[in-house]
């Protein structure tokens, strides 16, 4: 059935992803001066409401497809959420096609982004809204889907010709610690060597909770 904008505004909530990482009780802290982040980042994230919804024949309304998030971006500026500050258009796990192409690049899932992240990305930046994406440290997206293990330099890279502006980065399938840290600080370097403004957010604090304490000023030091 399709959602009405009222219904969709509702829903959606923007659920949306304050991506600023808080050094507290750290003076004076430092960070890339890039001008990105520098107030908490904004914007609406397909997950709390969509999830992995991949069904475009029974719901192609509601399914994770080029469609959707042009309608968003249409409503967000519409209904006012641009206006008030909500500028990131995020698209989360299960964008991605099975398997990478003949060059190891991701791709999007053909039939339900039929133009592609370039045009996607496009599209947002016409409407005066900025596209965040979503990719994974480990073997595998927590959807299974592809995972940038071994592919960190060629998916930033990718982003950066997509013309992506945020990307939110999971946790999952990682079979080690050290390949948790090692993974987050190498794409962090891997962002910053395109030359592509992208703000980065950075989900290691919530996979290593359940195994040790978080020591954020470490975290911080070795990604900014």
């Amino acid at each position: 059935m399709q959602l009405r904008s009222t219904e969709r505004q509702l829903d959606c909530a923007l659920a949306l992803c304050f991506l600023a990482l808080i050094p507290w009780g750290i003076p004076r802290a430092r960070a890339l001066d890039n001008g990105l982040a520098m107030t908490p980042t904004m914007g609406w994230l397909h997950w709390e409401r969509f999830m992995c919804n991949l069904d475009c024949q029974e719901e192609p309304d509601s399914c994770i497809s080029e469609q959707l998030f042009m309608q968003m971006a249409e409503l967000m500026v519409s209904d006012g959420w641009k206006d008030a500050g909500y500028e990131y258009l995020c698209i989360d796990d299960c964008w991605m096609a099975p398997q990478r192409d003949s060059k190891g690049r991701l791709q999007a899932d053909p039939q339900r982004f039929p133009g592609g992240i370039h045009r996607l990305a496009n599209y947002v930046h016409s409407k005066g809204l900025k596209l965040g994406i979503y990719a994974d440290v480990g073997n595998k997206t927590c959807a299974g889907f592809p995972g940038s293990f071994g592919y960190y330099d060629i998916d930033a890279q990718t982003f950066a010709d997509w013309g992506v502006d945020l990307l939110k980065f999971d946790g999952c399938y990682c079979d080690s610690l050290q390949h948790l840290a090692d993974g987050y600080k190498y794409m962090s370097s891997a962002l910053n060597k395109t030359g592509r403004r992208i703000v980065y957010s950075c989900e290691w604090p919530l996979y290593m909770w359940p195994l040790e304490k978080v020591r954020y000023l470490a975290l911080y030091r070795s990604i900014c």
